[in-house]
């Protein structure tokens, strides 16, 4: 058997999760200059809420488009990522030349949400080309990225300045270009290159009757429900709770982005975990720190700057760490023969489910105000962990009875 050629893949996959942090920045750029752009169209709550879910919205049909086109297997998945990278740094840059109209930001904000569905799905393709073995570490690697990525917005609003926001769209632009380019020179495909699953409309059948995989989805889909609606306003969140203390909305600017790139640690931390003891048992323990972080933190609203930054950089860790691990149970799971239809089922369903959490936080927040609207969230690692917990106890069974 020839041995795979796999000269330089560790700095391959290190300049391709570089590549995944800089391209995400885009992802949550608008959001972190809400208040800015709040008062500049004079946004209400809906408005403050759209500049987040249509991102969320263009990803989910930019997946599935992708997943019923066929397209990462028509297209080689490197040139698929530099693409996809190049044009969502374009929308994001088109943003404040279109400062008079919310409208087109709007488009502008679900068109870049359309082509990041060809930058963490295809890098997720990429990635997988390089390990075996060591996948775990690697879709960890990824998922951190994506995750400070993520977060990137909230440290360059912090330094640039609030009322700075062109500038923050337009740097997150520029990362998101030079990814681009990291891409170009740098990412290549490995030796364990292999067509991808493609999606199957009809296969969903097979999906919804296997338990186990179901148990995961549910799993996947309390995660989801908390942990959007939390990176989407923990700033808001922030900046209200500091300034009652007199403390500089930069400083909530930087607190957001440490909570939430956080979770770059804990999700690499998270994986080998996960490969030891069972997926089940990381993804509960997360869950439940991460829900009854949700529980608390309103608590603090208002108290000493410091308190209330710890328990959002507890929260921030947790909240993503099993973000990984469901995905890695849906492709250990499901009949190998659905492996992509089912993946891009649990994705869609769960960004689908974020346009629900994410919309009903400031409505929470006007109705309860602070102290309680992230209480709400408390609710989805709570029917997570219950889900996981039967889902380790029906692969005990299934185990037992293979024995």
């Amino acid at each position: 058997m020839k041995t795979p050629n796999l000269t330089h893949k560790w700095r391959t996959l290190w300049l391709l999760s570089l590549a995944e942090l800089l391209a995400m920045v885009v992802w949550f750029s608008a959001s972190a200059v809400t208040n800015d752009l709040a008062a500049l169209w004079a946004l209400d709550e809906a408005g403050r809420a759209w500049l987040t879910m249509s991102v969320q919205i263009g990803f989910v049909v930019g997946a599935l488009g992708s997943a019923i086109l066929t397209l990462a297997d028509r297209i080689p998945a490197r040139h698929f990522f530099i693409v996809a990278t190049f044009l969502a740094a374009a929308a994001t840059a088109l943003i404040p030349f279109q400062a008079d109209s919310p409208a087109n930001a709007l488009i502008l904000r679900f068109l870049t949400g359309v082509f990041l569905a060809g930058v963490y799905p295809v890098g997720m393709k990429i990635m997988a080309t390089w390990t075996q073995a060591d996948r775990g570490l690697g879709i960890g690697l990824l998922v951190g990225a994506l995750t400070i990525g993520s977060a990137a917005p909230h440290l360059l609003n912090a330094l640039g300045g609030i009322g700075e926001w062109q500038r923050v769209l337009w740097v997150a632009a520029g990362l998101a270009a030079l990814a681009g380019v990291i891409a170009a020179f740098f990412v290549y495909e490995g030796p364990y290159t292999a067509r991808a699953s493609r999606f199957r409309l009809g296969d969903i059948r097979h999906i919804v009757t296997d338990r186990q995989v179901m148990l995961a989805n549910l799993g996947y889909l309390g995660h989801m429900w908390e942990l959007y609606a939390m990176w989407a306003w923990l700033f808001a969140f922030l900046t209200a709770s500091f300034a009652i203390q007199g403390t500089d909305s930069r400083w909530a600017g930087l607190v957001t982005f440490l909570a939430i790139a956080s979770g770059g640690i804990s999700s690499v931390v998270a994986g080998k975990l996960a490969d030891r003891i069972g997926r089940p048992t990381v993804t509960s323990v997360s869950m439940a720190i991460s829900g009854l972080c949700a529980l608390v933190i309103g608590l603090f609203f208002g108290s000493n700057v410091l308190l209330v930054s710890a328990v959002a950089l507890i929260w921030g860790f947790f909240i993503v760490a099993d973000s990984a691990q469901f995905s890695a149970s849906i492709s250990e799971l499901a009949d190998k023969r659905f492996v992509g239809t089912a993946l891009t089922l649990q994705t869609s369903m769960g960004f689908l489910l974020t346009l629900f959490t994410i919309r009903i936080i400031p409505t929470l927040e006007r109705l309860l105000t602070w102290h309680w609207a992230f209480t709400f969230l408390a609710i989805g690692p709570v029917i997570g962990i219950v889900a996981m917990q039967l889902l380790r106890r029906s692969i005990q069974q299934t185990t037992n009875a293979s024995n």
